[in-house]
């Protein structure tokens, strides 16, 4: 995923239970799951994201994924779940050095991050949208626009907004990176850039307020010509497939049944946005498992 609009005090100082030590090397699936039983607890990363991720301002971790993994470590015997605040850029070297268990953060399912980390299959699927200013005076309605009308750009850091606009043509040190949507409806509004790009459903929530931006229709970028559509997921380090593949497993009892869809669903996705898209296509199938 990219990212959504940052939760204020989301990067408040998380707990200090102790994080199971991972099994550098392993070749057997790893043992992690049965590690989080035993303790009884599992520690996600979250980036302060509305609505995939976040402590609300009542200080309760909330957000699609974090409910979502409420309800499948219950399920795989794992009773609770604590958040490891950090920004978005900083969410897979955080896993991969053992700072949390697993990223529960509507992260988006592409090659560069199946290289780094392994995927959980995709809990929703999504377009992307532009905040722009009242009646889109520029026309923006895709990252062709933007670069055929040298439109000022700005998107958020690890977004995957940057390599879509680079693949339409605009120049990478162009592009203002600014740390989430609510920075991006800002310079929208303040006239520093002419469009911030993001995902469909957290533009939509950021300009419902906004007396001065809107955001446009959903759009699918271009990826090697072609029209593409993005998945989020789970992201585990690549020795843990045993945890991986039993996650998998309830998520799909959740699919199933429903249940997905409704636990989702009061944080704005729609049955638009459910998916039966796999991690490994998403990786290009580079993914094991």
């Amino acid at each position: 995923m990219l990212a959504g609009v940052a939760a204020v005090g989301a990067l408040a100082a998380a707990g200090c239970t102790r994080v199971a030590t991972a099994t550098a090397a392993r070749t057997d699936g790893g043992d992690l799951l049965q590690r989080l039983r035993a303790q009884g607890v599992v520690r996600l990363g979250i980036a302060g994201e509305i609505p995939f991720g976040y402590i609300d301002k009542d200080g309760r971790l909330t957000g699609e994924a974090p409910e979502l993994a409420k309800a499948v470590f219950r399920r795989l015997g794992v009773r609770e779940v604590q958040p490891v605040p950090t920004e978005f850029g900083s969410l897979i070297p955080g896993l991969n050095s053992q700072q949390f268990d697993v990223v529960a953060a509507g992260m988006y399912v592409n090659p560069e991050r199946c290289a780094q980390v392994i995927f959980a299959d995709p809990d929703y699927q999504m377009l992307d949208s532009f905040i722009v200013r009242k009646g889109n005076p520029k026309g923006l309605h895709d990252y062709r626009d933007v670069v055929a009308k040298k439109a000022k750009f700005a998107t958020g850091t690890g977004y995957a907004e940057i390599q879509y606009a680079v693949e339409a043509g605009y120049k990478e040190s162009d592009i203002l990176i600014v740390p989430d949507q609510v920075a991006g409806l800002n310079a929208v509004e303040a006239g520093r850039v002419d469009v911030f790009a993001g995902t469909a459903l957290t533009t939509r929530a950021v300009v419902r307020k906004s007396a001065k931006a809107e955001a446009t229709r959903a759009f699918a970028p271009l990826v090697a010509g072609k029209p593409h559509v993005d998945g989020g997921a789970f992201a585990f380090r690549s020795a843990e497939t045993r945890l991986r593949d039993a996650f998998n497993v309830e998520l799909r009892k959740l699919k199933k049944s429903g249940e997905l869809f409704r636990i989702l669903r009061p944080f704005g996705f729609t049955e638009a946005e459910m998916t039966g898209l796999t991690a490994k296509e998403l990786c290009g199938g580079g993914q094991s498992g």
